[in-house]
């Protein structure tokens, strides 16, 4: 069943030899499997050269292990394209149209830069989870990956109630150098979604205006043929071949403005989102890390209280209590301090 085995190669890329994919299955329950051919010098790995298929679902799970390892201490992890229930349902049903067609390559695309971006990283490049997505032939199967998955919706309300403690934390905390970097990300991110939105329609304007011209072309070719007249019937016959010519311009125009400034802008959208993301981790970590000085001086008020109570046999789990706040809530934040 495979619709679209087509070797992709990465002249970009030091790590990934080449990118593949295919349909698997039969009806909804297919799937499209990603091959990825590795060839590296790099001793992380056991092998030279190795290939694996993945699913689409085991590139989000490597995304959200790697979020949840990373994103808490300010590494900005590569985002990972988002699902879409309607392009896939076209291609499990085997609707080949365009728009089929352009999803596949458009997710094709996405999941590349992707796995460029993480083995980039010099970080994430030696994680554990990323050695075995891109080396071993099996994965544990991906979960919390579903569209309306309990934990999807469980990450809805989280976002809500994280709005407000946002507008909280801004008003508690007083850094001017990094309200200016998050302001300076929520502008870009607005005039960022604006252009891609701008180049979306200019794609959109570009495709009708191919289709437009074809049809044109095989009108005149068609006029040119029933014409009696031989020099208007040849005048005809160039015009025609003038505009397949001119609707090969606008085909290709249109698919560098949608692969190569639409798609890439869609793909900074996402990084910016990403950032956005560090951003509201280092506000959530800021407040645990206020919260704890908090019950550290508390602590610290009722050790002063005994001492001078003079009560020596709860001034020992007094001090025990002062430890263990501080090894379970300041180590990891140290880097704050």
């Amino acid at each position: 069943n495979c619709i679209a085995c087509m070797p992709v190669p990465l002249s970009l890329f030091s790590i990934i030899q080449a990118f593949y994919f295919c349909l698997q299955g039969d009806g909804m329950n297919a799937y499209m499997a990603y091959k990825v051919t590795t060839k590296t010098s790099l001793s992380l790995f056991s092998r030279n050269e190795f290939s694996v298929k993945r699913r689409f679902s085991d590139f989000l799970g490597l995304h959200s292990k790697l979020a949840s390892k990373y994103m808490h201490i300010g590494y900005i992890v590569p985002p990972a394209p988002e699902k879409s229930i309607v392009g896939m349902t076209k291609v499990k049903v085997g609707k080949e149209d365009l728009s089929s067609a352009e999803f596949v390559e458009k997710r094709r695309s996405a999941l590349e830069r992707y796995l460029m971006r993480t083995v980039n990283h010099p970080a994430l490049v030696k994680d554990p989870d990323v050695i075995q997505f891109l080396e071993n032939t099996e994965l544990p199967r991906a979960v919390s990956t579903q569209a309306l998955s309990g934990a999807g919706i469980l990450r809805m309300v989280n976002k809500a109630a994280d709005a407000v403690n946002k507008m909280t934390i801004k008003m508690n905390e007083s850094d001017a150098w990094f309200e200016e970097k998050q302001q300076q990300f929520e502008n870009l991110d607005i005039q960022l979604r604006k252009l891609h939105a701008s180049v979306e329609s200019l794609v959109c304007h570009r495709k009708e205006l191919s289709v437009n011209t074809a049809s044109f072309a095989k009108s005149a070719a068609m006029l040119g043929n029933s014409e009696d007249h031989t020099a208007l019937s040849r005048a005809l016959s160039q015009l025609a071949e003038v505009e397949e010519k001119i609707d090969q311009l606008h085909h290709e125009q249109a698919y560098a403005d949608f692969y190569l400034f639409s798609e890439l802008l869609g793909d900074y959208v996402r990084l910016i989102t990403a950032v956005k993301g560090v951003f509201d981790q280092r506000m959530k970590t800021w407040s645990k890390w206020q919260d704890a000085q908090v019950m550290l001086q508390r602590k610290r008020e009722a050790e002063a209280k005994l001492q001078y109570a003079n009560k020596p046999d709860k001034l020992q789990q007094a001090k025990d209590e002062i430890k263990e706040v501080k090894k379970k809530h300041f180590d990891k934040y140290v880097f704050l301090v």
